[in-house]
């Protein structure tokens, strides 16, 4: 924590300063996390030790709850899961994941005390609880999660007031961070971090985070590294200016924005993107032919019904009804397509969430298309460093390799590479993943510049073992990576 210092931040409260200059791609600092748990509705999914996905798990023998990916994995979560193996057993059930984050933070601070690590640089009890600014639902939520708790602790461990519980809960509620799987790319837990909770909010930030899940291969547990949020920096900062992230996705307008940020962290943004409404005019732009724009009116009838309309697309899609969600796309884009500038950020999320289920459906021309268009309007968007720039990039060149059109897509992976060089380190799952991909479309890419012909029949045979293929289930980019902090549903 040497690059960082604590300070007041006006209207802010603290925030976090530089105290060197950095660069694009620098960590700025890199913290373990207090404690973490895996979701509930993934419990059996994801490993609770390293949080990676795993087809084939192994649930711990005591309380039946926890699993892991072997032996190891479990010994590297002993120290975690020890004191909540026994409470579950005693309890009959696990709790839901906001009570068993809430204990796992309690057991930790009572045995090392409220610093439990040197670079620690605040408390819990120092964090922001807004348990007053709570809205009366989620006061509700915490009532009963505090009885729960009650219940679940176990009796021969110290106890704890009320007060102090509920300020636990609150600060869980506001500043829980997060956890993704290997690949970054889906949520799967939530951890609280307390020196990233000193980091204020910007829509249009110097910083972002992300989980590195660091080594998790050793047989040893000796050699296992805890998963850690890496804070890294997305361009020059200079000595002695704030360190921001983003809690919200900057693809919403201002009043949006603004709207999620006082709902769910209780506070009024007044950065200049906000206060300027930087970028909204381009986000809910109407479409320009020949110089004359589409009138006002009927954008916003158009942008009213695509809104409406996205809202069922997303119900059809997290039910896997993927022909269902290409019906009404397509039905959506037509009424949208003449209306809209290529910009509107309503038209965009059509774009995308077809062209994920396409690629899934392995419609590899039409996926390619789509993504395209994606990519151009995220350019003109989003910050050039930005993680949802970069994972669209590559999304799209992958696209464009699996349609044959080998150029756009090696062009595509090397621009998505350098993006998740500066937002992810060469060390990520990810990234390395990328690289193997550009390593293969670079040499493809000579051999088409060489001889087509022979470049298409190579292609064609190996297509048959399918290559760099990426059929996973597809998920908004909204899903993946618009919330850095994790919110209680």
């Amino acid at each position: 924590m040497e690059a960082v210092a604590i300070f007041d931040s006006p209207g802010k409260g603290r925030g976090l300063k530089a105290t060197k200059e950095m660069w694009a791609g620098d960590v700025v600092f890199s913290e373990a996390s207090l404690a973490a748990v895996v979701f509930d509705s993934m419990a059996e999914r994801i490993c609770h030790s390293c949080f990676r996905s795993q087809p084939k798990l192994q649930r711990c023998g005591q309380c039946r709850f926890a699993h892991y990916c072997d032996r190891t994995c479990q010994r590297a979560g002993w120290a975690e899961h020890k004191d909540e193996c026994g409470a579950i057993k005693t309890y009959g059930k696990a709790p839901n994941e906001s009570v068993r984050l809430t204990a796992r933070i309690v057991w930790r601070l009572d045995k090392e005390g409220s610093l439990v690590t040197d670079t620690q640089m605040t408390t819990v009890e120092e964090l922001e609880d807004h348990i007053f600014g709570m809205p009366d639902d989620d006061l509700q939520e915490i009532k009963v999660d505090i009885h729960n708790f009650l219940d679940y602790w176990p009796r021969n461990s110290k106890q704890h007031t009320v007060d102090d519980l509920s300020h636990i809960f609150g600060v869980v509620n506001c500043n829980g961070f997060t956890v993704s799987d290997q690949k970054g790319l889906q949520a799967v837990g939530v951890g609280l971090f307390p020196n990233l909770c000193l980091v204020n909010h910007d829509c249009w930030p110097n910083c972002t985070v992300i989980l590195n899940h660091g080594n998790q291969s050793a047989v040893n547990t000796m050699f296992h590294s805890q998963p850690r949020i890496e804070l890294r920096a997305l361009g020059k900062i200079s000595e002695g200016e704030e360190l921001t992230v983003s809690y919200v996705d900057y693809l919403n307008v201002s009043e949006d924005r603004q709207r999620l940020l006082k709902a769910q962290y209780f506070f009024d943004c007044t950065c200049d993107h906000c206060k300027n409404r930087t970028k909204d005019d381009v986000k809910m732009a109407g479409k320009e032919v020949d110089g004359v724009k589409v009138p006002e009116e009927q954008v916003k009838e158009v942008s009213d019904y695509c809104r409406v309309t996205l809202e069922k697309i997303n119900k059809s899609r997290l039910s896997g009804d993927y022909h269902e969600v290409v019906v009404m796309c397509r039905d959506c884009m037509k009424r949208a397509e003449p209306v809209l500038a290529d910009t509107h950020i309503y038209l965009l999320k059509l774009w995308s969430t077809l062209s994920e289920v396409q690629a899934y459906l392995q419609f590899v021309d039409d996926a390619a298309d789509l993504s395209r268009k994606v990519v151009e309007g995220y350019n003109k968007i989003y910050h050039p460093n930005n993680a949802a720039l970069g994972l669209a990039t590559m999304r799209s060149g992958v696209s464009h390799w699996q349609a044959g059109l080998i150029d756009v897509g090696h062009g595509m992976i090397c621009k998505a590479y350098a993006v998740l060089m500066v937002t992810h380190g060469p060390t990520h799952p990810i990234t390395q993943d990328l690289e193997a991909m550009r390593m293969q479309t670079e040499m493809e890419f000579r051999m088409f510049t060489q001889n087509e012909y022979v470049y298409h029949s190579m292609r064609e045979a190996a297509l048959k073992n399918r290559p760099m293929t990426m059929m996973n289930e597809p998920v908004s980019v909204q899903d993946g990576i618009k919330n850095l902090f994790h919110r209680r549903k």
